[in-house]
């Protein structure tokens, strides 16, 4: 899952951004809140975490014009003031949560868990393709009745192709969606990730589920048994 973070001081949204991307989300950080404001009326993400004091437009309008617009994206807001007049305001403005600067690192992926979790209360609380099974919100994967151990990182590429399964998945949008597309990464990661899937869901059960098609992508089906490349 992409995130969005909107913070005006560079340690503390570079330690946000590392944490978060420790936690397999995909993050965009914003220097400010125009900047903010822009990339959150794109749509592309699953939840912001919005400063409040930032220069060019504060959070409290970038919130207020992010739900003027119609999107209901999950906003958590932060802020070093303290003080229920602020809390009021930002929740009024359209937030859904509130945490107050310093803060805990596990508070905060807990907090964004919780809001990600109530946005998609109308979808299964489960994924399953075939006998693989994933409960994102525990962050578990089972194989048939076998749970398999996953990294932050391996379990957000197979959640977007579980979630994506039987459609090609593009390496690029594998790269946008689960790494950082404003950072040089060299695209042979996807492979390296895809091999130790592999040789983590599918190889020790007898499977081919996660598949290559040369010059197109990435598939996950439910029993691999198409002809296509697993290699």
């Amino acid at each position: 899952m992409r995130l969005l973070v909107v913070e005006d001081e560079p340690h503390l949204a570079d330690g946000l951004r590392e944490g978060l991307e420790a936690e397999g989300f995909a993050v965009d950080v914003a220097a400010d809140g125009s900047e903010g404001l822009r990339l959150g009326l794109a749509g592309e993400h699953a939840a912001i975490v919005l400063d409040l004091m930032l220069p060019r437009l504060d959070g409290y309008r970038v919130c207020s014009a992010l739900r003027a617009a119609g999107l209901d994206t999950p906003v958590l807001v932060l802020t070093a003031r303290e003080g229920e007049r602020d809390e009021v305001t930002a929740l009024e403005t359209g937030a859904d949560d509130f945490l107050t600067k310093p803060f805990s690192h596990a508070v905060l992926v807990a907090r964004l868990r919780a809001l990600l979790r109530r946005r998609t209360s109308d979808e299964p609380d489960e994924l399953a393709v075939g006998d693989l099974r994933m409960d994102p919100a525990a962050r578990t994967v089972w194989r048939g009745g076998t749970e398999v151990r996953l990294t932050a990182r391996e379990h957000a590429v197979l959640e977007h192709l579980m979630r994506r399964a039987g459609r090609v998945v593009t390496k690029r949008e594998l790269l946008d969606e689960v790494w950082d597309p404003y950072v040089e990464i060299d695209p042979n990661i996807v492979e390296v990730y895809l091999r130790r899937l592999r040789n983590k869901v599918d190889r020790p059960f007898g499977r081919s589920s996660l598949q290559t098609l040369r010059g197109a992508g990435y598939r996950l089906s439910a029993d691999g048994t198409d002809g296509t490349d697993g290699a």
